[in-house]
């Protein structure tokens, strides 16, 4: 992505100061869910923070949200990315127009491009909105966002000149056969001039099919006023709209693609990349492997030469140089592999440490603990972490070896270079160098088995 903007910055395009209004006060009735519409995750994400965040990568000056009154919980998320965003409330909904009108107070003073965004188109990018804002530096006074789908269909046409000019922006209700011909649509994001903006958005009325105030209204505006507007096309994955389940999967696909395409251009190799899911904030170094149905989850972090194996499932975690995960693996939040660790197949990590060449190599469940560099532990080891009311930990130093199918019952400490004899459960704490056994003496009844089967034969 930077070195598309550096392209776009060497084809002329000018900064200039922006403000941002993201409008997020649909109800989403589409989507049949208790959760509003724009709360819904793409990557691990809330739809809304990728707008938040492709926005406040261009450093706005401003940056509002205008929310519905039935949903305030979308204005707290908003503040909780960036406090200093506003919430303007629009009630009732009366039109994108409306919507923006909602949100002036807080552009007041402001000077500069004003950028309009929806909180359900998730994947703009920065350099597009730069592009897009780079308009308004370049002369335009309306700068609207186009795409060309493979069916039109109910899309607003982008009507131009013989030049390329913006005339004017036509809905599909509104729009004469021959202008439900143009295959240029609109996306409804769009950058404006804030003079013209703070002059002219009390005049667009409510006359049209759908009793609504249509910012794209400003068009015909500003050519009213011989001021001119232009179009910045984009790929139509970048504008998908999100109103339904099945839109939602469909722009979950398109970000997963770029994403797994970021990771293996930076360095990495996905033996299978359409079973690989990361989320939004996955950081994958140079030369990691990773095998096929591997999903992650938000907060991950692998170290590079790092080899995840298939079907594992990672979350919250922090994996080390030349570290070895799986297959069929589980780290959750608190893992912290380090360089060289071994986690093998069914292995469940939670909020513990593995210090460097530790490996807990098949069927162990390791929580709230802390493994020391080189401690190996046996299949089928259990921290015992939890008493019913609270959890606790367990210290296993460096060099300890814990034999096979061992319960740890923390808090309890194992020394270094200590050992633990397999089937033992441990209670209390391990010196270190000592050998720690808690289990009955082996006894033999001589010929039982013989006389057992027998009986049962009779």
């Amino acid at each position: 992505m930077i070195d598309e903007f550096e392209e776009l910055k060497g084809a002329g395009m000018k900064d200039v100061k922006t403000a941002t209004v993201i409008l997020a006060a649909g109800h989403g009735t589409r989507m049949k869910s208790a959760l509003p519409k724009v709360m819904h995750e793409i990557g691990g994400r809330a739809m809304i923070a990728h707008v938040i965040d492709s926005s406040v990568a261009l450093a706005p000056e401003r940056v509002a949200v205008v929310i519905g009154d039935h949903a305030p919980e979308i204005g707290d998320f908003a503040q909780s990315i960036h406090p200093a965003i506003s919430i303007a409330v629009q009630s009732p909904p009366q039109g994108t127009g409306h919507a923006v009108m909602q949100a002036m107070p807080a552009l007041d003073g402001f000077s500069g491009a004003v950028l309009v965004l929806y909180a359900d188109t998730p994947l703009v990018t920065p350099p597009t909105l730069r592009a897009l804002a780079s308009e308004i530096a370049n002369g335009a006074t309306v700068a609207v966002l186009g795409f060309t789908p493979p069916v039109p269909g109910a899309y607003g046409r982008l009507k131009r000149d013989a030049n390329g000019a913006l005339i004017s922006i036509v809905e599909a209700k509104d729009a004469t056969e021959n202008e439900l011909e143009i295959t240029l649509c609109n996306s409804g994001v769009m950058a404006i001039d804030s003079a013209f903006l703070n002059k002219r958005l009390k005049d667009i009325d409510a006359n049209n099919a759908k009793g609504e105030y249509y910012l794209t209204d400003l068009v015909e505006l500003a050519r009213k006023d011989d001021l001119r507007c232009a179009v910045i096309e984009a790929e139509i994955e970048e504008v998908i709209g999100v109103n339904s389940r099945v839109e939602l999967a469909e722009a979950e696909a398109i970000f997963q693609n770029w994403k797994r395409k970021t990771v293996m251009e930076n360095g990495a190799t996905l033996a299978d990349p359409q079973s690989v899911y990361f989320s939004f904030d996955t950081v994958v170094g140079q030369d990691v492997t990773i095998g096929q149905n591997v999903v992650f989850g938000r907060g991950v972090t692998i170290g590079d030469n790092a080899e995840i194996k298939p079907f594992s499932h990672i979350e919250g975690a922090q994996i080390g140089e030349a570290a070895t995960v799986g297959p069929f693996a589980r780290l959750r939040p608190g893992a912290d592999l380090g360089r060289e660790t071994k986690v093998g197949n069914f292995v469940e990590i939670k909020k513990a440490t593995l210090g460097e060449g530790a490996k807990v190599s098949h069927l162990s469940y390791i929580g709230d603990a802390d493994v020391g560099a080189e401690a190996n532990i046996g299949a089928g080891t259990i921290t015992c972490n939890y008493d019913g009311y609270g959890k606790h930990k367990t210290v296993i130093g460096k060099a300890a070896f814990i034999g096979s199918n061992s319960s740890l019952v923390a808090p309890v400490n194992i020394g270094d270079g200590a050992y633990v004899g397999s089937g033992s459960v441990i209670t209390k704490n391990v010196a270190p160098d000592d050998l720690a056994v808690s289990r009955s003496r082996q006894s033999a009844i001589t010929g039982w088995a013989a006389r057992f089967r027998k009986s049962k034969q009779q």
